[in-house]
């Protein structure tokens, strides 16, 4: 497997890996509202540009020249410091094994390149393996708010409120 950084060729490919991976996860990804399709792609022309120059996104492809995977991260300055955060892991549904955990590592060695010490990243079943082979610390869970329409529909786990708590932490 090759991982390596992409740009405009790799568009097309990239963007019918991620909409498989939806299709994938969500069989009703098609019936889906339109604004909650699109929120749940990550390769929308304007970010595929976006994480092509941010110089930590990678592609994994195999020796047919086929994209088995697609890791999309972004460096974020943090006040004091400099941090690569992991917004997506997209596989293709035969990857090879190993395949998230070499994007994850390319990932890992360009922060270490550019002096950034710190890569924030889900802990996705697919990363699990390769979190404890980069040591990683688990420091939490990973949740986040959709405002709007979008929290009707977006993926993941509802966390509900309990009483006495529904202001706490609102401003």
């Amino acid at each position: 497997m090759r991982y390596r950084s992409f740009a405009e060729p790799d568009y097309e490919a990239l963007q019918a890996l991620d909409l498989a991976a939806q299709r994938r996860a969500d069989p009703a990804f098609d019936a889906l509202p339109d604004r909650e399709r699109a929120g749940r792609l990550s390769t929308s022309l304007p970010a595929l540009k976006f994480y092509e120059r941010s110089e930590h996104s990678f592609v994994a492809q195999d020796e047919a020249g086929q994209l088995q995977g697609l890791i999309l991260a972004q460096h974020v300055w943090q006040g004091d410091r400099p941090i690569v955060l992991v917004r997506a892991v997209i596989l293709a549904p035969d990857a090879p094994e190993d395949t998230a955990a070499g994007l994850l590592r390319a990932t890992v060695k360009s922060a270490y390149d550019s002096a950034v010490y710190e890569v924030h990243f889900p802990l996705l079943p697919a990363l699990e393996a390769a979190a404890r082979r980069e040591e990683a610390r688990l420091t939490g869970g990973y949740a986040v708010c959709h405002l709007g329409t979008r929290a009707a529909t977006a993926p993941g786990e509802r966390l509900g409120r309990t009483s006495g708590t529904a202001a706490e932490g609102r401003a």
